[in-house]
Protein backbone atom coordinates (compact mmCIF):
# COMPACT_ATOMS: atom_id res chain seq x y z
CA UNK A 1 0.00 0.00 0.00
CA UNK A 2 2.54 2.69 0.50
CA UNK A 3 4.38 1.76 -2.58
CA UNK A 4 0.97 2.77 -4.30
CA UNK A 5 0.65 6.19 -2.07
CA UNK A 6 4.52 6.78 -2.90
CA UNK A 7 3.19 6.14 -7.00
CA UNK A 8 -0.27 8.49 -6.55
CA UNK A 9 2.50 11.32 -4.86
CA UNK A 10 4.84 11.00 -7.79
CA UNK A 11 2.12 11.15 -10.57
CA UNK A 12 0.11 14.42 -8.90
CA UNK A 13 3.64 16.14 -8.82
CA UNK A 14 4.11 15.52 -12.50
CA UNK A 15 0.54 16.18 -13.56
CA UNK A 16 0.56 19.52 -11.54
CA UNK A 17 4.67 20.32 -12.92
CA UNK A 18 2.69 19.82 -16.66
CA UNK A 19 -0.28 22.03 -15.78
CA UNK A 20 1.94 24.83 -15.03
CA UNK A 21 4.12 24.29 -18.00
CA UNK A 22 1.38 24.58 -20.19
CA UNK A 23 -0.12 28.05 -18.20
CA UNK A 24 3.21 29.36 -18.71
CA UNK A 25 3.16 28.35 -22.21
CA UNK A 26 -0.02 29.97 -22.97
CA UNK A 27 0.95 32.87 -20.89
CA UNK A 28 4.31 33.22 -23.01
CA UNK A 29 2.59 32.40 -26.45
CA UNK A 30 -0.62 34.18 -26.46
CA UNK A 31 0.49 37.29 -25.11
CA UNK A 32 0.35 40.93 -27.93
CA UNK A 33 2.64 43.06 -26.83
CA UNK A 34 1.92 45.38 -23.96
CA UNK A 35 2.13 48.90 -23.21
CA UNK A 36 4.25 49.78 -19.96
CA UNK A 37 3.75 52.27 -17.19
CA UNK A 38 5.63 55.44 -17.47
CA UNK A 39 7.87 54.56 -14.82
CA UNK A 40 9.19 51.20 -16.12
CA UNK A 41 9.35 53.37 -19.23
CA UNK A 42 11.21 55.66 -17.85
CA UNK A 43 13.93 53.30 -15.74
CA UNK A 44 13.79 50.59 -18.49
CA UNK A 45 14.73 53.16 -21.47
CA UNK A 46 17.59 54.80 -19.27
CA UNK A 47 18.60 51.84 -18.36
CA UNK A 48 18.96 49.75 -22.15
CA UNK A 49 20.11 53.36 -23.40
CA UNK A 50 23.21 53.51 -20.39
CA UNK A 51 24.25 49.92 -20.96
CA UNK A 52 28.02 49.40 -22.83
CA UNK A 53 28.11 45.58 -23.59
CA UNK A 54 30.89 43.59 -25.35
CA UNK A 55 29.85 43.06 -28.94
CA UNK A 56 30.22 39.31 -30.81
CA UNK A 57 34.26 40.29 -31.45
CA UNK A 58 34.71 41.66 -27.85
CA UNK A 59 34.20 45.59 -28.53
CA UNK A 60 32.27 47.36 -25.83
CA UNK A 61 29.50 49.08 -27.70
CA UNK A 62 26.78 51.59 -26.30
CA UNK A 63 23.24 51.12 -26.59
CA UNK A 64 23.20 54.78 -26.81
CA UNK A 65 24.58 55.10 -29.93
CA UNK A 66 21.17 54.26 -31.58
CA UNK A 67 19.28 56.76 -29.71
CA UNK A 68 17.21 58.53 -32.22
CA UNK A 69 16.06 55.74 -34.16
CA UNK A 70 13.14 52.80 -33.73
CA UNK A 71 15.18 50.59 -31.75
CA UNK A 72 13.91 46.74 -31.40
CA UNK A 73 16.07 45.10 -28.47
CA UNK A 74 15.66 41.09 -27.80
CA UNK A 75 17.09 39.53 -25.05
CA UNK A 76 17.15 36.18 -26.38
CA UNK A 77 19.48 33.00 -26.17
CA UNK A 78 20.88 29.83 -28.53
CA UNK A 79 19.52 27.46 -26.14
CA UNK A 80 15.88 29.23 -26.04
CA UNK A 81 13.38 27.49 -28.78
CA UNK A 82 11.06 30.23 -29.32
CA UNK A 83 14.25 32.62 -29.36
CA UNK A 84 15.41 30.54 -32.57
CA UNK A 85 11.89 30.77 -33.90
CA UNK A 86 11.82 34.18 -33.73
CA UNK A 87 14.87 35.45 -35.24
CA UNK A 88 14.69 34.52 -39.02
CA UNK A 89 11.67 36.93 -38.59
CA UNK A 90 13.67 40.10 -37.13
CA UNK A 91 16.23 39.21 -40.03
CA UNK A 92 13.65 39.57 -42.34
CA UNK A 93 12.36 42.97 -41.06
CA UNK A 94 15.25 44.42 -40.53
CA UNK A 95 16.31 44.09 -43.56
CA UNK A 96 12.81 45.85 -44.87
CA UNK A 97 12.87 48.52 -42.32
CA UNK A 98 16.77 48.99 -41.92
CA UNK A 99 16.56 52.49 -44.04
CA UNK A 100 13.40 53.95 -42.73
CA UNK A 101 15.59 54.11 -39.29
CA UNK A 102 14.58 50.54 -37.69
CA UNK A 103 17.47 49.31 -35.55
CA UNK A 104 16.87 45.46 -34.16
CA UNK A 105 19.76 45.20 -31.54
CA UNK A 106 19.78 41.42 -29.68
CA UNK A 107 21.19 40.86 -26.45
CA UNK A 108 22.42 37.18 -25.86
CA UNK A 109 21.94 35.93 -22.69
CA UNK A 110 24.23 33.34 -23.37
CA UNK A 111 28.46 32.53 -23.77
CA UNK A 112 29.82 34.84 -26.14
CA UNK A 113 31.02 31.82 -28.48
CA UNK A 114 27.49 30.08 -28.52
CA UNK A 115 25.99 33.62 -29.37
CA UNK A 116 28.67 33.77 -31.62
CA UNK A 117 28.43 30.68 -33.79
CA UNK A 118 23.87 30.87 -33.67
CA UNK A 119 24.37 34.43 -35.28
CA UNK A 120 26.36 33.05 -38.18
CA UNK A 121 24.57 29.86 -38.65
CA UNK A 122 21.31 31.73 -39.06
CA UNK A 123 22.69 35.21 -40.46
CA UNK A 124 21.36 37.63 -37.90
CA UNK A 125 22.28 40.46 -39.58
CA UNK A 126 21.84 43.57 -36.43
CA UNK A 127 23.97 44.17 -33.94
CA UNK A 128 24.18 41.68 -31.07
CA UNK A 129 25.73 42.36 -28.13
CA UNK A 130 26.70 39.87 -25.29
CA UNK A 131 25.17 39.87 -21.69
CA UNK A 132 25.45 36.64 -20.36
CA UNK A 133 22.80 36.26 -17.38
CA UNK A 134 23.93 40.02 -16.09
CA UNK A 135 21.77 41.52 -19.13
CA UNK A 136 18.94 40.48 -17.57
CA UNK A 137 18.68 42.65 -15.09
CA UNK A 138 18.11 44.85 -18.22
CA UNK A 139 15.12 43.11 -18.99
CA UNK A 140 13.92 43.48 -16.07
CA UNK A 141 14.23 47.32 -15.51
CA UNK A 142 12.23 46.96 -18.49
CA UNK A 143 9.49 44.97 -17.34
CA UNK A 144 10.78 41.51 -17.48
CA UNK A 145 9.75 40.30 -13.70
CA UNK A 146 9.62 36.59 -14.79
CA UNK A 147 13.46 36.68 -16.25
CA UNK A 148 12.20 34.67 -19.29
CA UNK A 149 13.21 34.94 -22.68
CA UNK A 150 12.44 35.90 -25.62
CA UNK A 151 12.07 39.58 -24.27
CA UNK A 152 11.57 41.88 -26.97
CA UNK A 153 11.46 46.01 -25.94
CA UNK A 154 10.51 48.39 -28.23
CA UNK A 155 11.89 52.00 -28.10
CA UNK A 156 10.86 54.59 -29.94
CA UNK A 157 13.45 57.79 -31.51
CA UNK A 158 12.77 59.90 -28.04
CA UNK A 159 14.47 57.03 -26.30
CA UNK A 160 10.80 55.95 -24.37
CA UNK A 161 9.80 52.66 -24.28
CA UNK A 162 6.75 52.09 -26.08
CA UNK A 163 5.96 47.97 -25.96
CA UNK A 164 7.57 44.83 -24.50
CA UNK A 165 6.83 41.44 -25.52
CA UNK A 166 7.22 38.58 -23.00
CA UNK A 167 7.69 35.18 -25.70
CA UNK A 168 7.60 34.56 -28.98
CA UNK A 169 6.82 37.50 -30.79
CA UNK A 170 5.49 36.96 -34.35
CA UNK A 171 6.14 39.29 -36.86
CA UNK A 172 2.42 40.79 -37.91
CA UNK A 173 2.59 42.00 -34.07
CA UNK A 174 5.93 43.53 -34.32
CA UNK A 175 5.26 45.44 -37.52
CA UNK A 176 2.17 46.46 -36.16
CA UNK A 177 4.37 48.12 -33.36
CA UNK A 178 6.86 49.59 -35.31
CA UNK A 179 5.03 50.84 -38.50
CA UNK A 180 3.63 54.17 -36.89
CA UNK A 181 7.06 54.79 -34.96
CA UNK A 182 9.20 54.53 -38.18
Amino acid sequence: MAHFKQILIYAGIALLAVTAGLLLRGQLTSGSPSSVSESVSSKGSEAILAAVLPDLQGTSQRISQWRGQVLVVNFWASWCEPCRKEIPEFIEVQNQFRDQGLVFVGIAVDQPQKAAAFSQDIGINYSVLTGGMEAMSLAEAAGNKQGALPFTVIIDRSGKIISTHLGLLSRSKLEATIKPLL
